[in-house]
């Protein structure tokens, strides 16, 4: 295990791709989310609302760019041909999958938290200072929603890791991810029934996971925090199994 890891350190630190990638992350998690918290209102009794759950929505968009870096960790061999030589290195695939896995969870890791706490530290400047301490780290709710978020980030990696594996092409692979991470909560949206409309958010790997943000108002939501977070948690392990099998099946 150890050889493959090292192989695959190497390749993330040596290409270019994944640098930026992140670097985009953590710059657009932080601008969209400073740019949220900048129009919040606020009075001299408090801001109101979930300034938590605004000041960390950057994390819709910056969620992408970790989709396509994951997606890129493996399909990109796939498609420069690189996959034979990896595979002749490490015949045994499932390590393959596991070394990807455990780099990748390191490097969005890293990312994540540097994304997360630049949209809390974006919002505690931005907003005015009203005896609102809701973007405080004391706070037990909102540090619940920003290491809930970094995880968040960490199994949307994973499922599109998975996802990657399954299809091996790039842009079917992002494809895919991005339909499930934006379409199918638009989709929830438009269903006028309410049954169907919280199932879609309960089993949604977007809109279940990102309750983890949520400190106000819990009761609205479609499943609790961290249930939803598992939700998301269950996505990335079927992608993760069905993508392992895959490649173990299939020719390289």
């Amino acid at each position: 295990m150890r050889p493959a890891l090292h192989a695959e350190w190497t390749k993330t630190r040596t290409v270019p791709g994944p640098l930026w990638l992140l670097i985009g992350t953590v710059v657009a998690t932080t601008a969209l989310g400073a740019g949220a918290i900048s129009v919040v209102d606020c009075t001299a009794d408090g801001c109101g609302g979930d300034t938590v759950r605004v000041g960390l929505m950057g994390v819709h968009l910056g969620q992408a760019l970790v989709a396509v870096l994951a997606v890129l960790v493996i399909s990109g061999e796939y498609g420069s041909g690189m996959i034979g030589t990896t595979l002749t290195a490490v015949p045994r695939r499932a390590t393959v999958l596991a070394a990807k896995a455990v780099v990748l969870t390191g490097v969005v890791s890293v990312g994540g938290t540097a994304a997360v706490l630049g949209s809390v530290l974006a919002g505690r400047l931005l907003l005015p200072d009203v005896g609102d301490r809701a973007l405080s780290l004391s706070d037990g709710p909102t540090l619940r929603a920003v290491l809930g978020t970094v995880l968040y980030l960490v199994l949307i990696g994973l499922l599109s890791l998975g996802v990657a594996t399954a299809v091996r092409d790039s842009a079917t692979s992002v494809g895919v991810v991005l339909g499930l991470l934006y379409i199918v909560p638009i989709v929830s949206q438009t269903i006028g029934d309410p049954y169907w409309q919280r199932l879609l958010q309960q089993i949604s790997p977007t809109s279940a996971g990102l309750a983890i943000q949520a400190t106000t108002d819990l009761g609205s939501l479609p499943l609790s925090p961290w249930a939803g977070l598992g939700v998301t948690a269950g996505w990335a392990a079927a992608a993760l199994v069905t993508g392992g099998l895959l490649l173990r099946v299939r020719d390289a």
